[in-house]
């Protein structure tokens, strides 16, 4: 049964949207099938897989309002890799879905029927904590959180632990930590290492042992629709990406 993950923190800019595209590139170059959802009305993850995501008639919207069922969504966008794609309409979600029952579980009911065909499924949240993300988080046998190594990089993680234990109170008892991956590390830096101390005081064990690097290659990668190894294999960012699958595999 496929393990679903959500990639989660609130901040923007810490390496959410390029994690979730290079992990499951990663994870497809394992030999693993994986499921990607975009719940991001931004669509980044949607386009950074090369979707133009003003073409898409349907997308995780019409899933989350019940209109099609996530089958009809699907886009098979590489080999090994699935597509639940995104785009603008989603931001209109969360107001549609305030007066509906079982709000913060539609991601699940439509989720729970398909993951078994998956090994992973890895979810992009939005830079939020509304309902799109704790549709994800109910969805979820577990979170990873990204942190970039820069200033105020733990800022903020206090509110999203909070609403981790608010969704395992009351509405996903199994709900854990996956781990916490550092993103733009810059060994040059004193600072990157002080956060990276700093984050492994916080979190302990949770900590990935591979780092993300600061690397353009990686920023440049979503405008051509390319993953990091598709883009430049040879770059720090391709190879810390297939060493990050690894160990996030050996862990789950």
């Amino acid at each position: 049964m496929g393990k679903v993950v959500s990639v989660c923190n609130q901040k923007g800019g810490v390496g959410k949207t390029t994690t979730v595209i290079n992990l499951a590139s990663s994870i497809s170059m394992l030999d693993k099938k994986v499921l990607v959802v975009d719940m991001d009305s931004q669509a980044n993850t949607t386009s950074g897989f090369g979707v133009d995501k003003k073409k898409i008639e349907v997308s995780v919207y019409e899933v989350l309002l019940g209109k099609v069922s996530v089958e009809k969504v699907i886009l098979k966008v590489r080999e090994k890799i699935d597509l639940v794609p995104s785009n603008t309409n989603l931001i209109g979600a969360e107001v549609e879905l305030i007066g509906e029952e079982n709000r913060e579980k539609r991601l699940k009911y439509a989720l729970d029927r398909i993951k078994d065909n998956y090994g992973v499924i890895l979810i992009d949240t939005p830079p939020s904590l509304g309902l799109l993300t704790i549709n994800s988080l109910v969805v979820s046998d577990s979170v990873l959180i990204p942190l970039q190594c820069e200033y105020y990089a733990l800022e903020g993680v206090g509110q999203l632990l909070y609403t981790l234990k608010l969704v395992k109170k009351n509405l996903n008892p199994s709900l854990e930590i996956e781990g916490v991956l550092l993103t733009m590390f810059d060994s040059r830096l004193n600072l990157s290492k002080e956060v990276a101390e700093e984050v492994k005081k916080f979190f302990g064990n949770k900590v990935y042992n591979t780092v993300i690097p600061r690397n353009v290659k990686l920023s440049e990668a979503p405008s051509f629709g390319k993953t990091i190894h598709e883009y430049c294999s040879w770059c720090k960012g391709a190879i810390s990406y297939f060493e990050f699958g690894k160990e996030f595999l050996s862990k789950i």
